[in-house]
């Protein structure tokens, strides 16, 4: 057998796929063999593309993949890595088919270590709220005027100064009181909730602030305590939280009455403008003034009123006479009105009547003579049916077969019924069916002549 016959008798080989095809296969392969996973590595060759894709490849001490993050989730990351950067990513594994490289597709990045920290957060988070703490019906409405702020952060923390400022250029008049602690590092979690405590059992201001800059989840984690937590929601005066920017979210926000997004915000919204009171206190003594104004006016010409319609008990009585008399005879009036009218009314509707009733009496003969003609031509019409009812049910007795019976006369049937009219029908020793005027007969036939 030469090798064109062993290749004509061998069997059919598996059909042969191109390059892309493969690729495709495996990307499908590696999307269904690895759901996203959190995979923790160090940043190297960052580039952020001028479409606003970032590729970069993620590394530890043994390994390395490419990696690359779209615009559509890169624009959502809260920071921007750079080379060396500890970073956890949460990421599809999947493969590049144009070039055939094995790479990750990055949804979400944080710093190494924030994973357990936000871990840790949403346990206490859930466990506080289960326990009521950060239910609406706890929170507390901030006094419209207070004139006592107290403040709870590190004395030497940016925050203050904010809020100081904030509170000197929009109240001036309100005093402030400092309850300095610690707001970042060991044991500054205590420090806060105690602050805040000592805070509550003073009781010398109208509203709390508890506050500080901006940072990373690890700056601001003191607020994330437990005894922070339960010290802002058993404190006596309402407390605002104004702990980090806008994107930050500590355990103390949810505790308190009210959240602010900066410590800034948190001084505008615990006080009142000056400006706004002095402004809102004009506008009520204006208010005022012309309230009493205008309730004066009406109070005069109400008086005006009541002297004008002062009078002597006689005249009184002449006016009330008078009315009384212009009452009486406006209702004989109006029962007078309506029965004269009504009587106008049926007077002018019989006359109608009359004029257009019809003449019935000429119609009423005919009628009774058509009567009488009807129920002549009736009878007459019955008694010649009567009659000829009669001739013809005589006509009809003669007919009768039952009478020719009578005179003696008899049928003669066979067994089919057939009536028998000659000899010639008759057979011996048959049998004939023989009906009388009273009842009939079988008869049998011996012989027939």
């Amino acid at each position: 057998m030469n090798f064109d016959e062993r290749i004509e008798s061998a069997p059919a080989a598996a059909p042969v796929i191109t390059v892309s095809a493969l690729n495709q296969a495996v990307s499908r392969l590696l999307e269904r063999s690895f759901p996203l996973t959190w995979i923790s590595g160090e940043v190297s060759n960052f580039t952020r593309a001028a479409s606003g894709h970032w590729y970069f490849t993620l590394k530890d001490d043994g390994a390395q993949v490419r990696a690359v993050m779209f615009r559509g989730r890169a624009q959502y990351a809260n920071f921007v890595p750079r080379e060396g950067d500890k970073v956890e990513v949460r990421a599809l594994v999947t493969l590049y088919g144009p070039r055939g490289d094995y790479q990750i597709n990055v949804e979400a990045i944080r710093r190494a270590g924030v994973g357990s920290l936000f871990e840790a957060f949403q346990r206490l988070k859930e466990k506080l709220d289960a326990a009521g703490l950060f239910h609406p019906d706890r929170k507390r409405a901030l006094p419209m005027f207070p004139r006592t702020v107290g403040i709870v952060t590190s004395p030497q923390a940016a925050a203050l100064r904010d809020v100081l400022t904030a509170l000197k250029r929009r109240a001036p008049h309100v005093q402030v009181v400092l309850y300095p602690t610690p707001v970042q590092g060991q044991l500054a979690g205590e420090k806060i909730a105690a602050a805040i405590d000592t805070a509550s059992l003073r009781g010398e201001c109208d509203v709390l602030i508890v506050c500080r800059g901006g940072g990373s989840i690890e700056d601001l984690w003191s607020f994330n305590d437990e005894e922070v937590a339960y010290a802002v929601a058993n404190c006596r005066m309402p407390v605002i939280s104004g702990v980090g920017h806008e994107t930050d979210f500590t355990i103390c926000d949810f505790a308190a009455d009210l959240r602010a997004a900066t410590p800034t915000a948190a001084a505008e919204l615990a006080v009142t403008p000056r400006a706004d009171w002095i402004g809102s206190l004009k506008a009520d003594v204006v208010d005022l003034r012309r309230a009493m104004r205008r309730k004066l006016n009406d109070s005069e010409q109400t008086l005006d009123g009541y002297s004008r319609r002062l009078l002597n008990p006689s005249a009184q009585i002449d006016q009330q006479r008078h009315k009384l008399r212009a009452l009486a005879a406006a209702m004989t009036h109006a029962n007078r009105a309506p029965l004269t009218q009504a009587r106008h009314q049926l007077d002018r509707l019989s006359g109608r009547l009359s004029a257009r009733k019809p003449e019935v009496s000429g119609a009423r003969s005919v009628l009774a003579s058509l009567q009488h003609r009807a129920a002549i031509s009736i009878n007459t019409q019955l008694s010649q049916r009567r009659d000829a009812l009669a001739a013809l049910a005589s006509q009809l007795e003669l007919l009768n077969p039952q009478r020719t019976l009578e005179r003696g006369y008899a049928i003669v049937t066979d067994e089919a019924g057939t009536v028998m009219r000659t000899p010639s029908q008759l057979k011996p020793r048959s049998t004939v069916n023989v009906r009388l005027a009273e009842g009939s007969a079988r008869v049998g036939i011996d012989s027939v002549s």
